[in-house]
């Protein structure tokens, strides 16, 4: 069976209307973000009446009856529980903008990024710093007993060392611990529930969770309860400060640009691009290192998932058509065929 690993890159988010409701910026001060986080009652009532307000605005811009309805019959533990996880991983910060809709996203870097734009197209121009395309030179993975045997290490798997990467950690946090504002994402690496990867994006850029809202299958509120507590597995974490550099004399470092994961804490922190394919691609990396140990590490290799950088459609007659090939080959364009349905044009796990 062939299951795509990420939805199309699009110009617009395919999010379903009980994901566009639920997206609100929630917002407090410093202390009051933290009371938030403790006091489930208090949280309740602030979330309320955010989402009220939220509706005032909706009913403006045309909301049916239904969809205001359905917004209302919400619960808001889901967001008291977002804020009690994000006081987990020390973050402390006036706003936090969890999962919102792509409307509120296009404000927010309209707004605060400077250089956004919206094109003819509709869709959000912006600028990502100096880095315009990734950096392969600069990405690590962490040197860990648990994954050491199952990396490839060379050139493209370069190692890190362990304290290293909490440094990197540390400053990313610290980095993002300085911002007014946090933009939160919660999605999945993979549409088959039996193999997806569940993702957390924290990122300083609005434009950053417009991408990985692109790129990854969106929850359903049902899929929200337990994105993380109670979860099968832990989400896999990136801490976006890509922003802020990395600092040239950590251990490891070779230029102010880091992309390092850690299989073991199942985190990957980017300091020094803005560029947002690095979260993308971070995701792949994820993807290329569980799939093939799925469903089973014990099971023959033919009887695993097998990751795929390719495209793939499918005829009238269910006959599958794969592209594999490096970036700029010529994938997308092959696999957009009008004669032929696409599956996908980029990532896509092979399994049984």
């Amino acid at each position: 069976m062939l299951s795509r690993a990420l939805p199309r890159a699009l110009p617009h988010a395919r999010i379903p209307a009980s994901a566009v409701l639920r997206p609100l910026a929630a917002a407090a001060t410093r202390e009051g973000f933290r009371q938030v986080s403790t006091k489930a009652k208090a949280a309740q009532e602030k979330l309320k009446a955010q989402l009220m307000d939220q509706l005032k605005q909706a009913e403006l811009k045309g909301w049916t009856e239904e969809q205001i309805k359905a917004a209302l019959a919400m619960e808001p533990s889901i967001k008291s529980g977002i804020f009690q996880q994000v006081n987990d991983l020390a973050l402390d910060v006036e706003e936090v903008y969890y999962n919102s809709n792509p409307g509120l996203l296009y404000q927010q870097a309209l707004h605060y990024e400077e250089g956004s734009a919206i094109v003819d197209s509709g869709a959000l121009a912006v600028k990502s710093g100096k880095k315009t395309g990734r950096s392969p030179l600069d990405k690590r993975v962490v040197f860990e007993e648990s994954s050491a045997d199952d990396i490839w290490w060379g050139k493209v798997n370069i190692k890190l060392d362990y304290k290293s990467f909490l440094t990197n950690r540390e400053r990313a946090v610290d980095y993002l611990n300085t911002r007014k504002r946090l933009y939160i994402v919660d999605g999945f690496g993979g549409w088959d529930e039996d193999y997806r990867v569940p993702v957390r994006v924290i990122t300083s850029r609005a434009y950053h969770a417009l991408f990985m809202q692109n790129m990854l299958v969106p929850p359903t509120e049902a899929d929200l309860v337990h994105f993380e507590k109670g979860a099968k597995v832990k989400p896999f974490l990136i801490y976006n400060a890509g922003v802020f550099p990395a600092n040239r004399q950590t251990p490891g470092m070779t230029s102010s640009t880091s992309v390092s994961v850690s299989f073991a804490r199942r985190e990957m922190v980017i300091l020094g691009t803005q560029y947002a394919g690095e979260m993308k691609k971070g995701v792949f990396t994820v993807m290329n290192y569980l799939m093939p140990l799925m469903p089973k590490r014990d099971l023959p290799p033919a009887d695993r998932a097998l990751p795929l950088h390719a495209s793939a459609n499918i005829g009238p007659d269910n006959d599958v058509s794969i592209f594999f090939g490096l970036s700029g080959t010529g994938k997308t364009t092959l696999s957009a065929d009008p004669k032929r349905d696409l599956i996908g044009d980029d990532e896509h796990v092979w399994h049984a």
